[in-house]
């Protein structure tokens, strides 16, 4: 072909390029592809079979989506109308070669779908390869772009594909270091071809007996003949049949997790499989998996559920919102129907009675399965607690028909063990004279577990449950009690802890505890009101605390306030700008509060009472994660306390 220079992608460049009779164009990777491309070619991942699997299972979807695009247009698959995958190996050449008649793709798809990653994750998937330095290639494979694994084995690929209905072909090539060249080509047909220049390392994927194998292990459940010609003769690799319409006792597990892989696009195993056959007023098969891993987008607002529809064993959408609740996206699957007609459209799919009734049921049997999961293996339930029971709990807040089946299945950190709990397990475990179920919310369980708020509540053996998922300052209000219990923050003031006795307390204690801070310690009265005073507006109340045994102070939220953890979080959002006033609870019975208490009456107590007042504010600001309004005036009365200290 001769010299082709370097050319840039702008208009310019392309329209002397048209000049010279030259329709290449080379084009830079698009940066996150790079990345990609050079932990690929650099892998020495052990199972570099799986490129094989990545293909086929493309090849496949290319072929689904054409399947479902002829019930309108029949004339699209006129020519060619049985749908395969077939393998060609060129011993001379040192290629292997994969081809499939689906849908193909036109010069804008091979940019799109080869030069870029078009997803919302993107920018999690890179960050994930920063941090995930052993597990590289399993990420690659959560992101969908599997295509890439063939550069374990390839030095060169060349993609040539016609997109059905077109008749110009194009060709795509690229040997992974950063560029790829476009342009027209010949092809006989619709379709895709991948074209591999096989590393030196890579001669076992010549050979016929190794690339069988690998078929039979990875691809068998392909529900289109994966061909090969073989000793002159075209060889099926497959039974080319669809996995979930066989009887589940005829399929092993290692068939079901390469199905899971292929449906799913994943690399780990499912941690629970779900096949089923409904059959009464709907009729259809359902094959739902559970992973292992979490997605690292799973909380993207973009992000859907992994849930295939096919009607009469044909595929139909991926992209359909009716199938699956949307707390439920973590799942992966199909659902394969016998009652929608075959060219349903997505109006249809909106507003379609039958595919409510299997949205239903299908919530229903993921509920019924996750329950036997959790009464019978704890431990594996308590693995995928960590992994989705943040996505799971918004659909206490969302649905509320399956609130109480989400509720019962939900699980909690608290102060009891370091063991997950549920709600039913911490009522079992409640103190005589308890009336609430308590929990605290935060960021971080270990901050949490540190807590001052909880001090009175452990002094009394009372169980808290500890909250560090955003949607629980959602679904907690919403529900408001569980079992006939108020569900309480502990941040709360006013939580009435004197009824319940404090466990390592002695009869004389409990005698004297039952008397008010006040009568304990003179001038606590006059202190609380000098506070008061000085803090003005910045604080709602100052009152005596019954929940604090260690620290001097907290901030607790009013009866009738919004929660201090739901006032952080809007505040991060930026959907809160005023600043809610908190109560300043102190402890009546902490030394430096006694100390304070002996001199409130005292002449010239004003100034370092006001000085302490300030600092005890702040104080609980800090302990609560709130950054300071004035941190000089912080530093300035710690720095004159600590020298009045020093000098004394």
């Amino acid at each position: 072909m001769g010299f082709r220079p370097h050319i840039l992608p702008h208009q310019t460049q392309l329209a002397k390029e048209r000049l010279l009779g030259m329709t290449a164009e080379t084009l830079s990777f698009q940066t996150e592809v790079g990345k990609i491309l050079k932990i690929v070619a650099n892998s020495l991942y052990s199972d570099r079979q799986i490129f094989l699997r990545e293909l086929i299972s493309n090849a496949s979807d290319a072929c689904d989506r054409l399947r479902y695009l002829a019930i309108t247009d029949p004339a699209l698959t006129a020519d060619d109308p049985e749908f395969r995958v077939e393998l060609s190996v060129d011993k001379k050449a040192k290629t292997l070669t994969i081809s499939d008649n689906g849908v193909g793709m036109n010069r804008d798809a091979l940019i799109e779908d080869l030069g870029t990653i078009a997803r919302s994750g993107s920018s999690a998937f890179i960050d994930a390869l920063s941090s995930e330095k052993d597990d590289d290639v399993a990420l690659i494979g959560q992101f969908g772009v599997g295509f890439y694994s063939c550069f374990m084995i390839a030095d060169s690929v060349e993609v040539t594909s016609r997109r059905a209905g077109e008749d110009q072909a194009w060709k795509w090539t690229s040997n992974g270091e950063g560029e790829f060249t476009i342009e027209e080509a010949e092809r006989e047909g619709r379709g895709t071809s991948i074209v591999m220049k096989l590393k030196k390392d890579a001669k076992e994927f010549m050979d016929p007996t190794r690339l069988r194998h690998i078929v039979s292990t990875y691809s068998d459940h392909i529900s289109l003949p994966i061909m090969m010609e073989i000793e002159d003769n075209k060889e099926t690799l497959n039974q080319a049949s669809a996995l979930w319409t066989r009887q589940k006792k005829d399929i092993k597990a290692d068939q079901y997790t390469e199905f899971y892989r292929h449906i799913g696009h994943a690399f780990d195993e499912p941690a629970q499989t779900i096949h089923w056959r409904a059959e009464g007023r709907v009729q259809y098969t359902g094959l739902l998996f559970v992973p292992s891993m979490r997605p690292m987008d799973i909380f993207s607002p973009e992000r859907k559920h992994g849930i295939k529809l096919y009607v009469k064993r044909v595929f139909i959408t991926d992209d359909c919102a009716e199938l699956c609740p949307p707390w439920l996206r973590f799942m992966k699957g199909l659902i394969d129907s016998e009652d929608l007609p075959l060219n349903v459209s997505r109006e249809m799919l909106q507003n379609n009675p039958a595919l409510a009734r299997i949205k239903s049921a299908l919530t229903k049997r993921v509920l019924s399965e996750l329950k036997k999961l959790a009464d019978k293996k704890p431990d594996e339930y308590a693995t995928f607690w960590e992994n989705f029971g943040a996505v799971l709990k918004e659909g206490i807040y969302e649905d509320q028909e399956n609130r109480d089946a989400v509720l019962k299945l939900s699980r909690f950190h608290s102060t009891h063990d370091d063991a997950l709990t549920s709600l039913e397990d911490y009522i079992g475990r409640m103190k005589e004279g308890q009336e609430a179920i308590y929990y605290i919310s935060g960021e971080d369980i270990g901050a949490l577990a540190k807590s001052p708020q909880l001090e009175g509540f452990r002094a009394r053996g009372i169980e808290v449950l500890m909250m560090t998922d955003p949607v629980d300052e959602f679904w907690l209000p919403a529900v408001g009690e569980h079992e006939e219990k108020p569900l309480r923050s502990a941040t709360r003031s006013g939580n009435d802890l004197d009824a319940i006795k404090e466990e390592s307390a002695d009869d004389s204690d409990k005698k004297d505890d039952k008397k008010p801070a006040d009568e304990n310690v003179p001038g606590l009265d006059a202190l609380v009101a000098m506070v008061k005073l000085e803090l003005g507006d910045k604080i709602k109340d100052v009152r005596l605390s019954n929940r604090l045994t260690d620290s001097p102070v907290c901030l607790s939220a009013d009866e009738g306030d919004m929660d201090i953890r739901m006032e952080q979080l809007l505040r991060q959002h930026n959907q809160l700008n005023e600043q809610i006033t908190r109560v300043l609870e102190i402890n009546g019975k902490h030394p430096l509060i006694t100390a304070l208490a002996g001199i409130a009456g005292a002449d010239g107590a004003g100034s370092k009472v006001s000085d302490a007042a300030w600092l005890l504010l702040d104080q609980a600001r800090i302990l609560e994660g709130e950054p300071l309004p004035d941190p000089t005036a912080f530093v300035r009365r710690m720095a004159d306390l600590m020298a009045k200290g020093v000098a004394a």
